[in-house]
């Protein structure tokens, strides 16, 4: 059984005619706090003031804050970025400007100071066990990336954790800044409405790892397609059954490296899918170089 989730504080609820602002300082003390840097703070919150996570940004169970790198640029077009050493193509985001950004950022926080990531197709993939840690903890500072990406000096000076979303490369950072904070944010305790949905999903420690298991609902026959008689039987015993041997399945076909973390405790499926993509990556490049043999 996974560890039970920590809790945010005590909700502070105010009659009020006027509708919260979902950017304004948050209505929980304590409450999990993401701030992005960007260069674009229009883009926030986005997606995340919608839904559940929207619900829960506008009752102060999270806070979201911006700061914009373009307030910190040189000189009169203040500009952020400059051509990167060595020479090359595109532009790369100072250190200097970066670094006064993310000490803003930092004294914008109240208590223990935030983890700073930085969402680059670089770092390390993304997981749902990174977003149980980050949602224990008080919050995140994001960096978004834009160009050729950031100096590494100001990186390293601010022990700054590079994160990747996956193997594909985008434009900038915000969508992927996104993605982090929704995983992550779901997590909470009071977010989702149910608690208990968390505990079947994919990659849920209470699964298992695994992926989860395929879902249906009405009408019973669509299309000529049927739901699995088990899943009407009312036989719980035999439909938890069911749904363990489809999403063991489903995890075997679909994701072989957490199959493999599945059945060997020890093994960590991160580790495991990065060796893999390597040597599959590698394997498909001399593949597709070999000069065909006559």
């Amino acid at each position: 059984m996974s560890e039970a989730p920590k809790s945010h504080g005590r909700l502070s609820i105010r009659a009020s005619l006027q509708p919260r602002d979902l950017m304004a300082e948050p209505l929980i003390r304590g409450a999990w706090a993401a701030h992005v840097v960007t260069l674009f703070p229009d883009a926030f919150p986005g997606i995340l003031g919608l839904s559940l996570i929207g619900r829960a940004l506008a009752e102060g169970l999270w806070s979201l804050r911006t700061t914009d790198l373009r307030g910190f640029g040189i000189g009169r077009h203040r500009n952020v970025d400059d051509t990167p050493a060595g020479g090359g193509a595109g532009m790369v985001i100072r250190p200097d400007v970066m670094d006064a950004a993310l000490r803003e950022a930092a004294g914008g926080g109240i208590g223990a100071p935030l983890p700073v990531v930085y969402l680059s197709p670089r770092g390390k993939p993304f997981t749902q066990a990174r977003a149980r840690e980050l949602a224990q903890g008080p919050g995140v500072v994001l960096i978004c990336g834009r160009f050729e990406g950031v100096d590494q000096r100001v990186l390293d000076a601010h022990g700054v954790e590079e994160i990747s979303i996956g193997d594909y490369v985008l434009t900038g950072g915000e969508l992927a800044a996104q993605v982090l904070i929704d995983a992550t944010v779901r997590l909470i305790p009071r977010v989702l409405g149910n608690q208990d949905s968390l505990a079947e999903e994919s990659f849920s420690p209470d699964n298992g790892g695994l992926l989860e298991h395929p879902q249906y609902t009405k009408p019973a026959l669509w299309e000529g397609r049927a739901i699995p008689e088990v899943l009407l039987s009312g036989n719980h015993a035999a439909i938890a059954s069911w749904r363990r041997d489809m999403a063991e399945r489903l995890t075997k076909e679909r994701r072989p490296d957490l199959w493999r973390a599945y059945g060997q405790p020890h093994m960590d499926p991160t580790k495991d899918r990065q060796l893999s993509g390597a040597s599959d990556q590698s394997r498909t490049y001399r593949e597709r170089t070999e000069e065909p043999k006559r």
